[in-house]
């Protein structure tokens, strides 16, 4: 990856996290800190790692995105709009009555490019873990990729799960965890320690990687690595920063399912990196 995409990248991570900030606040509700901090990750796979055709979301060869996470909606949403499956327009119709933008993502609202109706944690690896079963099963070259909390290893469906796609070899499929150690409550090591997460992944049969999950060239890089994997799934640890971009909010869980308000939002949008 070249310096010049590199640019283009921070430059459209910076402007997603704006719009995020927008949608939310004009929401008056919504979860900030963990879209934000998913930003760059979701910059990165939109606009440089998928396969997908954003004119056509039901395109059959195209890599399968699953958000298991979905209460950071925004991020997904903000992403697909500028990547042009929407009008960014209607980012500012999130959770309003009638809106195809609902606080948790649902298929059954008419948004192109949503492929899981989301929001019970733990449940979005058993779907990829499925997609990348029948992409096997026919003889297919797309990919699926998952995207979970760190909170979201507390829950045992996540591991059943995961023994599932060892067990299958299923080499096509990528699962990214936010690794920003903190969850609705506080800290994950102080509501339930989770580490060492790398080795229980690794004790479940996958290859680990981890890499700053604010850095596009490392996630583009690990996710080329991920994809010379054979006969295991990968999953890739992303140390990131909840709130990641707006400094005085950075790290507090607090902002986990907090908006700002219309006074927030001018500071955030002058504070935003």
């Amino acid at each position: 990856m070249d310096d010049k995409t590199i640019a283009a990248l921070r430059l459209k991570s910076r402007e997603i996290r704006a719009d995020i900030l927008r949608s939310i606040a004009e929401a008056g509700s919504g979860h900030t800190g963990g879209s934000l901090g998913l930003a760059d990750l979701f910059t990165a796979l939109y606009f440089h790692i998928l396969n997908h055709k954003p004119g056509a979301p039901s395109w059959e060869d195209r890599d399968r995105l699953i958000l298991s996470i979905g209460h950071v909606a925004p991020v997904l949403y903000t992403t697909l709009a500028h990547a042009g499956y929407f009008p960014r327009e209607e980012l500012m119709t999130l959770r309003k009555l009638g809106s195809r933008l609902q606080g948790h993502p649902g298929r059954d609202h008419g948004l192109p490019g949503i492929e899981l109706s989301a929001g019970s944690l733990g449940q979005g690896l058993s779907v990829a873990v499925g997609m990348a079963i029948s992409a096997k099963m026919d003889q297919k070259a797309w990919r699926v990729y998952s995207v979970h909390g760190d909170g979201e290893m507390q829950e045992g469906s996540i591991w059943e799960a995961a023994m599932s796609a060892a067990h299958y070899k299923l080499d096509n499929l990528v699962a990214f965890i936010d690794r920003n150690g903190v969850q609705i409550d506080g800290r994950t090591s102080d509501v339930m320690e989770i580490e060492p997460l790398d080795q229980k992944w690794k004790a479940f049969g996958w290859k680990v990687f981890v890499c700053d999950g604010h850095d596009h060239r490392q996630i583009s890089d690990t996710v080329d690595l991920a994809k010379e994997v054979k006969g295991k799934p990968s999953v890739i640890i992303l140390k990131t920063i909840m709130g990641k971009g707006v400094k005085s909010i950075e790290g507090d869980y607090r902002w986990h399912g907090k908006a700002p308000n219309q006074e927030e939002l001018v500071r955030f949008l002058d504070e935003l990196s």
